[in-house]
């Protein structure tokens, strides 16, 4: 059987909408989905079951048992035709999730979940997933627009590979356009040769677009002919890329990012962009580890 979806949950509004959103990756993907709670109450030493003084359903045990059954029944009732199993598994958030991990082809989580600190736009857990994650991480921000394009970052690094063959592969199965897009500023951007050696700041007017231009159709280039089926749309914008994949967020049902991209430093496990999309983007976003890493 092909590895599952695996959609941690708490309980909350959004780890509820992670579940539906995971039911649907299940189903589009064919496989099996797997609903995982963090159960931490054990390692703080207090009681689990139910008070002699309460009913006998009572008691974290019983709860943490009642979500994983609440999930269930969300997850049946989006995609009933797909399989559905939980787990609650004694440990703290990051540690249990991102152990599951290595056992998943998607991990999918809520923009707030246990273990995220007050006044965090998006709880720890999800930095954590998408930085130190197996696989790819699906954060539930907002719902996203169900009509638009699936939007790619791209920046033309070997390490974004992974998340361009991710994001075609996203559309092919949701019957969605893909919205390539490829943001620069003379400030981020290798200076292209100069023209004249006596000149080295002059460039041919427009040359600096043009090779961004190129890097953008060379870097999709071999997903597109795998995926013909796919309607692609390239855009390059001369800003930010923080702002430009912000603004396009809009109206696109998900965004894909690499965990780590050209303008990464090293040591650090997820890059800035990514991490401004996790707190930022109007849509569901997609992390992806690049080639060699677990990041």
């Amino acid at each position: 059987m092909n590895a599952p979806v695996i959609a941690g949950i708490d309980g909350s509004a959004s780890s509820l909408a992670a579940v539906e959103a995971a039911a649907r990756e299940a189903r589009w993907r064919g496989t099996h989905l797997h609903l995982v709670h963090a159960f931490i109450w054990p390692a703080m030493h207090v009681p689990l079951g139910p008070s002699p003084l309460g009913p006998a359903t009572g008691g974290l045990r019983n709860m943490a048992e009642r979500l994983a059954a609440e999930a269930e029944s969300r997850a049946q009732a989006v995609a009933p035709d797909v399989k559905v199993t939980s787990a609650v598994v004694t440990g703290e958030p990051l540690t249990v999730l991102e152990t599951q991990s290595r056992h998943a082809q998607l991990m999918v989580i809520g923009s707030r979940n246990m273990g995220g600190l007050v006044g965090l736009l998006v709880g720890s857990t999800g930095v954590h997933l998408a930085a130190r994650g197996h696989c790819p991480t699906l954060v539930v921000r907002e719902p996203g627009d169900a009509t638009g394009p699936v939007l790619l970052g791209v920046d033309g690094s070997p390490a974004g590979a992974p998340a361009i063959e991710f994001a075609f592969a996203e559309a092919a199965v949701r019957g969605a356009d893909l919205l390539a897009l490829h943001a620069f500023t003379p400030w981020n951007t290798p200076m292209p040769p100069p023209i004249d050696p006596k000149m080295p700041y002059a460039g041919k007017p427009g040359a600096l677009a043009e090779r961004e231009a190129c890097l953008l159709s060379e870097a999709i280039a071999g997903q597109q002919e795998k995926h013909p089926e796919v309607q692609v749309k390239r855009h390059v914008a001369r800003q930010g890329t923080r702002e430009a994949l912000i603004e396009a967020s809009h109206t696109a049902q998900l965004l894909v990012v690499g965990a780590r991209g050209r303008g990464g430093f090293t040591g650090l496990l997820l890059g800035s962009v990514s991490q401004a999309m996790l707190n930022h983007a109007h849509c569901p976003v997609a992390v992806v580890p690049g080639n060699g890493t677990t990041s």
